[in-house]
């Protein structure tokens, strides 16, 4: 029996790499490009197989297999299941964060800020009260969501609706009041 590419990844062989990732790279690529929201999570990704193959090379037994591009493929299939699996269970808690973060270049003077703040604070008093004390806690305390959670005893996922319509609502409080500023004063 010829000896395979992946026998030879098991016994370490130095040309075993090279041939695997001529070989496979682009099947692997395919897989993770197709399972990956982004191209860095892809690179990463296909890292991931491939240290995982490098691993379970000797399990290899052309015997059993179909192919040795059905191993490569079941590793890969099995790697992406993982990280999509990881990816579902992460809460994303950067939304309200990236909402609230100003550009550098366009950061305003003290007296804006404090004017700003002055008009969010009368905007706040018009919210839910469950919606003014989360976005209270981000906006003056720099409290994250899992922070609040933890403060005011409610779950992540009940915070985080609390925080999306109030912000939803604050922008249509702050889009009234600026159509009432560009109304003419008689």
């Amino acid at each position: 029996m010829a000896e395979t590419i992946l026998d030879k990844v098991a016994a370490a062989q130095p040309e075993a790499v090279e041939q695997c990732l001529t070989r496979y790279g682009p099947l692997v690529w395919s897989l993770a490009r197709r399972w990956s929201p982004t191209f860095a999570d892809a690179e990463d990704a296909a890292q991931e197989i491939f240290t995982d193959l490098w691993r379970a090379a000797e399990r290899f037994d052309p015997r059993r297999e179909p192919s040795e591009a059905t191993f490569v493929a079941m590793i890969a299939r099995r790697r992406l299941i993982d990280r999509h699996r990881r990816r579902a269970r992460q809460p994303n808690t950067t939304e309200l964060e990236h909402s609230l973060t100003m550009p550098a270049a366009e950061q305003p003077d003290q007296l804006e800020i404090g004017e700003e703040a002055g008009r969010v604070r009368e905007l706040l008093e018009q919210l839910r009260p469950e919606e003014r004390q989360v976005l209270e806690l981000t906006f003056f305390h720099g409290l994250s969501q899992s922070e609040i959670s933890q403060r005011i005893q409610l779950p992540l996922g009940t915070v985080k609706t609390h925080a999306r319509r109030g912000l939803i609502r604050l922008r249509e409080l702050a889009a009234d009041l600026l159509e009432r500023a560009k109304e003419p004063t008689s």
